[in-house]
């Protein structure tokens, strides 16, 4: 299989799926496909498991992460895409990955013991003060939680660690939001919700690897 540089750097492509260069050969957490060439070995990023490899795929203008780069990423669950993240920052980026259910930190624990750059949290992103003191201003901001006020904390949390002029992704679920309203509807009152106090680059819905969820994509602006 030959495999060619992506746009956006650390992903590759062989012009129909996403792959990234793992940080962990030998080692797979999800059954994700692998292959090797040479020394390196590649996974295969799915986008019906991951919204940021949706986004990906769905053509968005720019995704934010890159390699060296320092990133929060809040609901980081199991470790899917925190895995692929990783493999993006390579081994001068680092990532502090967060979220609030013992179970699934639990499996981000065996995820993270395989790759040096990646640190698991255990906190809740609501309240962003009470792990000041475990983080660093940080390049990136990643969020996927699925909770009603997931646009107020995200801008809590890109507010108070997101560096300037530092990009942040968001991912939501319109379900989780309002479950009475229709997704537009709700994918708008977050676009104006953001749009007071970032600058948004660019924003899309998933469909067909995610129903009824958008993404977003945002800079924070200089003071």
């Amino acid at each position: 299989m030959r495999l060619d540089n992506h746009k956006f750097k650390g992903v590759f492509t062989d012009g129909k799926r996403l792959f990234t260069r793992s940080l962990a050969p030998g080692f797979r957490f999800f059954d994700e496909r692998t292959f090797k060439d040479g020394n390196d070995e590649y996974s295969q990023w799915d986008p019906r498991k991951s919204k940021l490899a949706a986004a990906i795929m769905k053509g968005i203008s720019d995704i934010g992460v890159s390699p060296g780069q320092t990133v929060l990423y809040l609901g980081a669950s199991h470790g899917y895409t925190p895995s692929f993240v990783s493999d993006i920052l390579g081994e001068d980026g680092f990532m502090f990955a967060l979220d609030f259910a013992p179970r699934v930190v639990r499996d981000l624990v065996f995820v993270s013991e395989r790759r040096k750059n990646m640190a698991p949290i255990i906190a809740d992103a609501k309240h962003p003060e009470t792990y000041f003191h475990e983080l660093t201003q940080v390049d990136y901001v990643y969020q996927d939680i699925a909770q009603k006020d997931q646009a107020e904390i995200f801008l809590k949390n890109v507010k108070l660690y997101l560096k300037e002029g530092g990009l942040a992704f968001l991912a939501v679920k319109s379900r989780s939001v309002d479950i009475r309203k229709k997704p537009k509807i709700v994918f708008m009152d977050v676009k104006q919700k953001l749009e007071k106090e970032l600058e948004l680059i660019d924003y899309m819905d998933i469909e067909p690897y995610e129903m009824d969820h958008c993404v977003f994509l945002c800079r924070k602006r200089g003071a």
